[in-house]
């Protein structure tokens, strides 16, 4: 099956050089500490209740049918990935070079790799469940495994969080993530902002965003540039959904009734712990990978899942041949896939399918790579043409 080439995540690279936090009628802070800003603004929101076809709650029969309703897609969920690919494209043309992974920025011998992201409607799930101290190790992975792409070493880290009221106890729970996914990542949490605005959240919400920055030799850089048929893509594994794919997930538990109490079908976890399982942070793997030799491209399956980011990294004229049933598909994907009845492609268009990171790597390489007890699959193959095909 032939599919696009269009890169679906929406990663943008802005260069900006000032204080750390340094806003009107406050003083500048130094980097080791965090800002708290209070904004009031007469924002409120309206939460619309979604009427849904339901199975009963443990009817799992019902669920694993696919007969109980129109299969759901990401787009009628409210994400629009091709709305994304369009605003890059647009966004391009005034600053070009946007688009990759991580934005690169020359300094001497060296490039400074630059990502940031959020963790998206995850956090709705976060609210639900209660579980607030893991969602700070995804907020870190998103950037993180951004910029180890190119091959950039994360050197720091810096985050914002904003909520209606701040409450200190739920912060802390959050901070501790964060303080976490950086000692995963080996860098320092150099410092962040807190921003409490009185009515734009609702009560006992917050959201979050994070900045990394790393650093990688010119000479050293991975860019694809040097990927050419035969190839061998590697993947390694994933925890779970991490961070992208919830607003699609959240109209699945919609649909079919279940709660996030009830337990993942054939599976002794629930579907909340199952679904908060934090992101993998690929960090240390990779860059050890990286530092053997042979790597010419690397992918972050994030929003776009396979079909749209795999291609990001290929020069034109190739694409990936992605090989089915090479690697195992974790449980909860099953279990998204037969309660909203989504069909196989918008799946892999969607999430990462039990795959969070792709290494485009020389045959040498990925014998070496599948050969040292780490759990790695070669998945697929370097191709002439455009785009993933599955066989």
């Amino acid at each position: 099956m032939n599919t696009t080439t269009v890169g679906a995540h929406l990663e943008l690279s802005k260069c900006a050089i000032g204080p750390y936090c340094q806003k009107p009628n406050t003083s500048s802070v130094s980097a080791s500490t965090r800002c708290l800003s209070r904004r009031h603004t007469p924002l409120s929101l309206n939460l619309r209740k979604i009427e849904t076809k339901k199975c009963s709650t443990n009817n799992f029969a019902c669920l694993a049918s696919g007969n109980h309703g129109e299969g759901l897609t990401y787009k009628e969920a409210g994400v629009d990935i091709d709305a994304g690919s369009e605003l890059v494209r647009r966004i391009a043309k005034m600053a070009p070079g946007i688009g990759g992974f991580g934005g690169l920025f020359p300094l001497g011998d060296s490039y400074l790799v630059a990502g940031t992201d959020g963790v998206g409607t995850k956090l709705k799930l976060a609210f639900e469940t209660g579980i607030h101290d893991t969602i700070g190790i995804d907020l870190v992975a998103m950037s993180v495994n951004d910029i180890i792409t190119s091959g950039a070493k994360p050197l720091f880290f810096l985050d914002y969080y904003a909520t209606s009221h701040l409450d200190v106890d739920l912060a802390e729970k959050v901070i501790k993530g964060i303080v976490d996914g950086c000692q995963q990542s080996d860098c320092a949490l150099l410092g962040g902002e807190t921003a409490e605005m009185p009515d734009f959240y609702a009560n006992g919400e917050y959201d979050l965003s994070g900045f990394a920055v790393g650093i990688v030799k010119k000479e050293s850089v991975i860019n694809g540039k040097n990927i050419s048929v035969g190839d061998v893509l590697i993947g390694l594994p994933s925890s779970g959904v991490h961070s992208n794919g919830f607003s699609l997930v959240r109209r699945v538990l919609a649909r079919s009734g279940l709660s996030l109490e009830d337990k993942l079908p054939g599976e002794s976890v629930t579907l909340g712990e199952a679904l908060m399982a934090p992101t993998v942070i690929y960090v240390k793997q990779v860059l050890s990978i990286i530092s053997k030799g042979g790597i010419k491209g690397i992918a972050h399956i994030t929003g776009g899942g396979f079909t749209d980011n795999i291609p990001r990294v290929f020069p034109q004229g190739l694409g990936a041949r992605i090989y089915n049933n090479s690697w195992p598909v974790l449980p909860v994907f099953k279990w998204i896939q037969k309660a909203g009845n989504i069909e196989e492609a918008e799946m892999k268009r969607t999430f990462n399918m039990g795959i969070g990171m792709v290494l485009v790597a020389s045959k040498e390489a990925a014998e070496r790579i599948l050969s040292e007890g780490e759990t790695a699959y070669r998945i697929g193959e370097v191709i002439n043409g455009d785009g993933v095909t599955y066989q």
